[in-house]
């Protein structure tokens, strides 16, 4: 009761007022503040800074530069299957399977429209309809870049304005509909396996979400904003697998999807595994 009490309130909370409050703190370049907060997270979620290019937690500007700290070379490979896709983020597995009647799981009595989640498309649901979906929640601890799974060309890019519920496992499966209410990027991009789509879901206190060939993506009012980026377009963007795409100020959830008959996701992943960026995730349907 206690937990769902908690999940409940957040409907009466200030998302975007208390998000912007938190920036000014995690932007804050006052040493003795920011180093200690470092340190305070550091300790409370056993950050692992040996796989940081910079150990140092004094190195860093602010804690927003720690949070979205680059790792040293070498310390997430790729699987060497080139056909195989691989995880964008480390994390847990949410949840992982099929889209079914155009319905995406969320969690045990929860499941939500795929349509809503790409930000009402109708058309570009059709693509993904009866096909694949993993989600991916970061928690505080976790490195916060996000990496793309298989190579592509970018097609689209689509900001979708809404709250900022928290990801964590409890409001999950308390709050309906959550990945489809909270601000989003959706990256769709055209793959040898098809279309290819991650999503970078806000959530409370994730000040902003950043993609490398967009910068800083922020909301103008409250209207979803598609960016084209197909061959017609002057900027085309091509990711190999495993390139940095974008990246998380505090924690959230990345979302991948395919299309029907394109993958299998590995049967060593369900719901609750702890996976690591790059680490294969799926497999291409021969």
């Amino acid at each position: 009761m206690k937990d769902r009490l908690f999940a409940i309130s957040q409907y009466f909370l200030p998302h975007h007022l208390i998000s912007r409050a938190v920036y000014g703190f995690v932007e804050n370049t006052c040493p003795r503040f920011k180093n200690a907060l470092i340190r305070r997270i550091i300790q409370q979620y056993d950050v692992d800074m040996s796989e940081a290019e910079r150990e140092n937690p004094e190195d860093y500007l602010h804690f927003n530069d720690f949070f979205t700290r680059s790792l040293k070379q070498g310390v997430r490979p790729l699987s060497e299957d080139q056909s195989l896709i691989v995880s964008p983020a480390d994390g847990e597995v949410s949840q992982i399977g099929n889209i079914e009647n155009g319905r995406v799981f969320q969690a045990k009595g929860h499941d939500y429209s795929l349509i809503e989640l790409l930000g009402g498309d109708d058309d570009l649901g059709q693509e993904f309809m009866g096909g694949k979906f993993a989600t991916i929640y970061l928690s505080p601890r976790d490195y916060h870049r996000v990496h793309t799974p298989f190579g592509g060309t970018l097609r689209k890019m689509i900001h979708v304005p809404g709250r900022l519920f928290s990801v964590n496992q409890n409001t999950v499966e308390n709050i309906p509909n959550l990945f489809a209410r909270n601000e989003r990027v959706v990256a769709i991009f055209d793959t040898e396996r098809g279309p290819m789509a991650v999503i970078m879901v806000g959530a409370m206190i994730v000040a902003s979400i950043e993609t490398v060939w967009a910068g800083l993506v922020t909301p103008v009012r409250k209207n979803v904003r598609t960016f084209n980026y197909g061959e017609s377009s002057a900027e085309q963007v091509s990711l190999s697998r495993g390139d940095e795409m974008g990246r998380f100020k505090m924690g959230s959830t990345a979302i991948v999807l395919f299309g029907k008959d394109q993958v299998d996701w590995l049967e060593s992943f369900e719901a609750g595994s702890k996976i690591k960026m790059g680490e294969a995730l799926a497999a291409p349907v021969n």
